[in-house]
């Protein structure tokens, strides 16, 4: 095996790929039903087929005709059904179906690897267990396991649920790097970029003003802080500069609060904080579409730098060991970037 070909089930914005690709997987396709995330996905992704539609109506024979055989298939499932954020709103069994859909194109496309991410709430789901079940009926052994991004040098607490799929032996655990935790204030751009108006104005949301006033008490007058400006986090809505951001979500959520000789002042954060929260690297490029949109985009993603450990551990050493085991004529090096520089291959 010369390189891992990737599809990539529920593309979004192309942070799963982003992370397979700099773990030196090649990204040979993906699809999703949102135009935006598709069209960022083939900015970043040159080459690859891009399928924007339902997956559900698209067919794994019409995939595999323009990428030809798939080694590792990510899929990131719709989560907005199975996260306890909705509160008491209905949830759609519907939606948290499409996880299903990972066995039909397993089924088809016969990767040796599968990546299916979620919110830690999938779990609960009663399909689940039907869900693995399926995957094990298929011939994989699976390794759940939950990883918080913050661990991996993101700053921000975003936990999720990995379930790692191979079909020729148990997935080892995916290591955590031991890295130093990243704070919110790394995300900041510098003062005065961004306007900032009064927080204490007669217009001001009530509870918007008891977060930030529970953060100031708690502080003292002369910190800046973030409060959760829309919605709840059930940690008194308000958060230090000195730990990673909570959670990013699809919609705008947090807002800066700054003291200063008139008061205390507020801002959004700006969608180019929420990328440096989310990993992304300032060079890649997303489309130019709304601030919603590109909060969304965002918020819907999967941190790169998660999945680039989980690839490597997953995939990295089968395809050392295979290249290692090929006879070795001559002495020429190996170039692949993906492999240690002791690896021979035969020339």
């Amino acid at each position: 095996m010369s390189e891992i070909r990737t599809f990539d089930m529920f593309c979004g914005g192309g942070g799963s790929s982003l992370g397979a690709k700099s773990a030196g997987a090649r990204i040979v396709g993906g699809v999703d039903l949102w135009t935006p995330a598709t069209d960022s996905f083939e900015l970043n992704f040159p080459g690859a087929a891009v399928f924007n539609q339902d997956l559900r109506r698209l067919t794994p024979a019409a995939v595999l005709q323009k990428t030809g055989e798939i080694d590792l298939l990510l899929s990131s499932p719709e989560c907005t059904h199975h996260t306890c954020a909705r509160g008491s709103r209905p949830q759609s069994e519907e939606s948290k179906e499409t996880a299903l859909q990972v066995v039909r194109y397993a089924k088809a496309m016969k990767p040796r690897w599968i990546v299916l991410e979620n919110v830690v709430h999938m779990r609960p789901w009663a399909r689940y267990p039907e869900l693995k079940e399926k995957l094990v009926d298929l011939g994989y052994h699976l390794r759940e396991q939950v990883l918080d991004a913050s661990d991996f040098g993101v700053p921000q607490k975003r936990r999720r649920l990995f379930l790692l799929a191979d079909s020729k032996g148990m997935p080892t655990p995916v290591k955590i790097p031991g890295m130093a935790v990243a704070t919110v204030r790394s995300i900041l751009d510098p003062d005065g970029i961004w306007p900032m108006t009064s927080l204490r104005t007669p217009t001001r949301a009530k509870g918007t003003l008891e977060r930030a006033e529970r953060a100031i008490a708690k502080l003292g007058d002369g910190a800046s802080f973030l409060i959760v400006y829309y919605g709840s986090d059930g940690s008194g809505g308000w958060q230090s500069l000195d730990a990673p951001l909570r959670t990013v979500t699809t919609v705008d959520r947090f807002a800066l609060v700054r003291p200063g000789p008139h008061g205390h002042r507020m801002r959004m954060l700006q969608p180019s904080e929420i990328r440096k929260a989310m990993g992304f690297p300032d060079d890649y490029i997303f489309p130019e579409v709304t601030r919603r949109e590109r909060v969304k985009l965002l918020g819907n993603a999967v941190c790169s730098p998660v999945m680039d450990a989980i690839v490597r551990s997953l995939c990295l050493p089968a395809v050392t060991r295979e290249i290692a085991s090929l006879p070795v004529v001559g002495h020429v090096w190996h170039t692949d970037e993906r492999l240690p520089r002791s690896v021979r291959v035969a020339v």
